[in-house]
Parts: C-alpha cells; structure tokens; sequence
C-alpha cells in the first residue's frame, strides 16, 4: 500500500473524532499508506466553544492539525471522515466544507476516491448509524466507492457492531474504548487496501 494516499478529515469539538481520526492514521501507516490528518475549519462562535471548558481546551490543544483544503481531496485515493452526530447527522462543520466542493465534484475529480466515514455520539443510540449514512449519501454524488467496514473482522463486533463505519460513545471522561480504536485501525486499513486496489486497476 506504498503508492495509497489516505485523507483523514475530521472534526471534533472535545476530542472524540480527532482520537479516531489518529487511530485511523496509525493503522494506514502499518500497512505503509502515505497519511494526511487534517481538521474542517471550525464555524462555531468563539463565545459558543468558550462556554465549553472540553470545548475550549481541545480547540487549544489541536490549534496546529492543519485545516483540510481542496488539494488534499484532490491528493487523496482515499479519504475517511469522522465527525460527531448531531440530531442523526453529520456535524455542521463537516457540512460546511462538503458543501465547497461543488467545483471538484463538477471537474469530476472526486470520481473514483474511495472513501469511509466514522463518527461518535454521547449514547450508543444517538444516531450514529445515520451520520455515517448521511456522509456516505454526498459521497454518492461524488461518484466515490464507499469502503465500509462491514463486518470483514471480528474487531467490528466487539467495538459495538456498526458495518457502516466505526462509531464511539463520547464519554465525559474522555476515553474510548481499545476496540472502538482497534475498529478505526481496521477500517483504516481496509479503506487503503481497497483503494490501492482501485489504483492499481485503473493503471493497468
């Protein structure tokens, strides 16, 4: 996997999506994909994430992860996105930036990315499933080939059994669990695999 490029894109408020995103980043680099890890550009007012100690703090503490721009989609074979639910959808933030691409996608340079989502919500119900979903419905427009983990390693069950993409219960302490984290390596994994399948098809 020497040749694949993968994307992380991420937004996170307090943590939990950046925490997945780096786990998804280490388990690319074992298989020897090249790796980017970059944020969408925060739209929440100042006043909002100061009223959010966690907030605040992760906003400090990842200051210097660069924001995604349009040359790292266009980089990328493959491009995994993590954000959090909101209301069963993806975060605004990660919204925002998918609605900028319009130009990428009408020189069709998004045809053929390979893609996958994870996310993470405050209860194991809280929509989850449909953020994941959500994500994958713009990539259709893209013409992407979405990579989902399905349930190709025991890993996915023992993290809670989402097929479509890896997904954490944010918890106020912070922390998630070893196999959520082992799912996000695995998915990872077959995100680049699958795309450098892909690339290597469509060189020969």
């Amino acid at each position: 996997m020497s040749n694949v490029k993968l994307a992380i894109v991420y937004y996170s408020s307090t943590g939990t999506n950046y925490k997945l995103a780096q786990a998804a980043a280490e388990g690319a680099k074992e298989i020897g994909a090249e790796v980017k890890v970059v944020r969408v550009p925060e739209t929440a007012p100042e006043q909002a994430i100061a009223s959010n100690p966690a907030w605040k703090a992760h906003a400090e503490a990842t200051k210097d992860v660069p924001e995604v721009t349009h040359a790292d989609i266009e980089w990328a074979d493959a491009i995994i996105f993590s954000t959090p639910t909101r209301f069963g959808n993806m975060a605004s933030q990660m919204k925002q930036f998918f609605d900028t691409t319009g130009g990428l996608w009408f020189q069709g340079k998004l045809v053929n990315k390979v893609v996958s989502a994870m996310t993470s919500a405050s209860n194991p119900h809280g929509g989850q499933e449909a953020t994941v979903l959500s994500l994958y419905t713009t990539m259709y427009h893209w013409g992407a080939i979405v990579a989902a983990p399905g349930y190709t390693d025991p890993i996915t069950f023992q993290a809670g059994g989402n097929p479509y993409g890896t997904s954490a219960t944010a918890v106020d302490s912070g922390e998630i669990p070893d196999a959520v984290l082992q799912a996000a390596r695995h998915q990872a994994k077959r995100t680049a695999t699958v795309a450098g399948w892909v690339k290597a098809g469509q060189s020969s």
